[in-house]
């Protein structure tokens, strides 16, 4: 098996606009490579220099991934005769999809009527089950929901996706709570609050088909995808094929989904879901994307197509090379989502910059990165990151997709699996840890997948938060290693002719402070005592001996006879550790110094703190204000998620140190508030 590779042959072009931005726009880009297309990236002011404008070879600055008019200007400036939107900001905007036309621009999408027509729930379907399509029992507005009596039922906005919205009723006395909430929700992401209301399938399963059509009436699929593995309606894990359809039940939903392509006179890549009755194999229309999907790389691996290729060439008129009967499902493929997040703090964005990256494979033609086969598998990465960049807190947290392919499933899941240990983000705090959890959980393994799984199981996947003694000591032994230009006579501990002294640190992580002890010489065999626990160990490193102000350095670090690898890499006195999928940053402190951090408040004080790196949206709170516990104070915005910061206790705000607008770090003291007890 090859990763997926373009043919080279010219796709009508000579040079496309890619209207997106990280890891998508790398893989638009490097099709447009290898079909000799020149690529032209755009990029806000905040984005100059990351990877999807080096990779292209023309980068122009807009005000906005959502300014249509700035990004036309820049395909006319540039000389494209064609603009690919990806997925996400301009993809599903039939307004673009026009713009484009009017300005003599060919979109790589669909026709804008069709986007209408399915970006519309409620239109899109009575549409599909007009061309026999089944669909859920439902109702919509302006019928009445308040006397919706099929329980349980899923509340959903008409104009929006991503699982925004969405709420769960299971009684009649839940609905109308559930009804206000889901209307002041959809108002707020989509400006629109158009309500459906659909009777809720009990075990679902996620699964949907990829389909693809051309200007000259051809419709054909390209087999399924299994999307189960969500959490809050968001994909996280995706397969194909899925391991719960027979090649009957396949063939009758690709059939559905060519016929819904064609109710509304579909034109290139999109993807029909369904919901599946995990009991009784029974399917319903769910909705259609009319783009590009996140997951499509596990069809192209057992496809061996090229769909941003197929995409291209259905743009510029052309008939697709292929019939339904010629397409063949080879292996299975499995992509895993890595996210900017953080699992132990509820899936809390997260953010920074890339101190060190490493991840598996290289870059290859057909938009991924391939690695060397290895017990018949292929691991590919689609990636926008580059060491030294910033994931900021503007777009969506998805930073990358890590997918395998092998000749079963077992084998894929195996290499999905040595791939993501392979991977370390340090910087930025990712949720590769669950997902090589999620991975190994015995239900993933055997296929029994439902959309509520990963809910369920979450106890079991989010990762500790205590940090490794061996990282510990790691961490003790690189410190100990580096140049501290400090008097031998000011080791706190003490100097002796002829002997080493003891280095003493206080390691401050997520998990609170570790005392590590270090004396020797690590390269020979240092003494490392951790919390006053000996530890026997030595290090090596690859390269530098100690890890510089920027990039990464391999450490070999042997403990009790055991070696364990780390990727290393420093941010001034925190040190940042990798290993095995998983990254620890550790901050040091010589005894003796007050180990505060600059600006910080102590512990203990009344300092409400930001979960996550994000801006102020809203400030609920004002100095000398008597607040109850739980109360609201501010509202923070990270990567698209909101989250109210509440006060710690009964009291009064004593401080409020940031306004509205203002973007704030993570653990930044945003307010104090003093308890009762403590006010005079």
């Amino acid at each position: 098996m090859e990763t997926v590779r373009s043919t080279g042959r010219q796709a009508g072009f000579t040079a496309v606009l890619i209207a997106n931005r990280g890891e998508i726009a790398v893989r638009i880009a490097r099709t447009l490579r290898g079909l000799g297309i020149t690529s032209v990236a755009v990029y806000t002011p905040d984005d100059a220099g990351a990877k999807h404008t080096l990779e292209a070879d023309i980068a122009l600055e807009v005000p906005a991934y959502l300014h249509i008019e700035a990004i036309v200007a820049a395909a006319r400036e540039a000389g494209a005769q064609a603009v690919h939107p990806g997925y996400g900001f301009l993809a599903e905007n039939a307004a673009f999809a026009r713009r484009c036309a009017e300005a003599g621009l060919v979109f790589v999408g669909p026709p804008a009527d069709a986007v209408d027509a399915m970006g519309d729930k409620i239109r899109a379907k009575a549409t599909v089950a007009a061309a026999g399509v089944p669909v859920v029992p439902g109702r919509a507005e302006p019928a009445s929901l308040e006397d919706w009596d099929n329980f349980p039922a899923l509340i959903k906005p008409s104009a929006g996706g991503g699982g925004k919205g969405m709420v769960l009723v299971r009684s009649a006395a839940e609905l109308p709570e559930a009804i206000a909430s889901a209307r002041r929700t959809a108002l707020a992401a989509f400006g629109d609050g158009t309500l459906l209301i659909e009777r809720y399938v009990e075990s679902p399963r996620h699964i949907e088909i990829q389909i693809m059509a051309d200007t000259h009436g051809n419709v054909v699929h390209l087999g399924e995808r299994e999307c189960s593995l969500q959490r809050r309606h968001q994909k996280i894990v995706e397969e194909a094929p899925s391991p719960f359809l027979g090649p009957e039940t396949r063939a009758r939903m690709g059939a559905a989904a060519a016929e819904a392509a064609r109710a509304v006179g579909y034109v290139g890549a999109g993807t029909v879901e369904f919901i599946v009755d995990g009991t009784t194999g029974a399917y319903h229309f769910m909705e259609m994307n009319t783009r590009l999907q996140v997951e499509h790389p596990v069809t192209e691996l057992v496809t061996g197509l090229d769909l941003v290729e197929l995409q291209l060439r259905v743009a510029a008129g052309e008939l697709l090379p292929f019939g339904q009967d010629d397409v063949r499902l080879t292996g299975h493929a499995v992509e895993a989502r890595v996210y900017a997040e953080d699992p132990a703090r509820g899936f809390l964005p997260s953010g920074g910059r890339v101190l060190a990256l490493r991840e598996p494979g290289d870059p290859a033609a057909g938009g991924s990165g391939a690695a060397s086969p290895r017990g018949g598998a292929v691991v590919r990465v689609d990636s926008g990151l580059v060491e030294g960049g910033v994931v900021g807190t503007a777009f969506d947290p998805m930073m990358s997709k890590v997918i395998a392919w092998a000749p079963d499933r077992a084998t894929a899941f195996a290499a999905l699996d040595r791939a993501l240990a392979g991977t370390a983000v340090l910087g930025v705090v990712t949720n590769v840890p669950f997902l090589r959890a999620l991975a190994a959980h015995p239900a993933v393994a055997a296929g029994d997948l439902d959309t509520g799984l990963v809910e369920r199981a979450l106890p079991d996947l989010v990762p500790a938060t205590e940090v490794p003694g061996e990282v510990l000591a790691a961490a003790g032994l690189v410190f100990h290693a580096m140049p501290q230009g400090d008097d031998p006579w000011d080791v706190t501990d003490g100097w002796r002719v002829g002997e080493p002294a003891w280095t003493t640190w206080r390691l401050e992580s997520r998990d609170g402070v570790h005392e590590v002890r270090v004396r020797g010489l690590p390269e020979e065999a240092a003494d490392v005592l951790i919390d006053g626990e000996a530890v026997p160990a030595r290090v090596r490193a690859d390269g530098a001996h100690a890890p510089g102000p920027s990039g990464g350095v391999r450490l070999h670090v042997t403990l009790d006879g055991r070696t364990e690898r780390y990727l290393c890499a420093r941010d001034g006195d925190t040190l940042w550790l990798g290993r095995d999928g998983a990254s620890w940053a550790l901050t040091r402190h010589l005894i003796g110094d007050p180990g505060d951090r600059p600006g910080a408040a102590a512990a203990g004080d009344g300092a409400v703190r930001s979960p996550m790196p994000g801006t102020v949206l809203a400030v609920k709170a004002q100095p000398g204000e008597r607040v109850g516990e739980g109360q609201p104070l501010l509202i923070v915005e990270a990567m698209k998620m909101e989250h109210t910061v509440t006060a710690p206790h009964d009291g009064t705000v004593t401080e409020l140190a940031v306004r509205a607008g203002q973007p704030v770090d993570m653990d930044a003291v945003l307010a104090v508030v003093r308890r009762e007890s403590e006010e005079a």
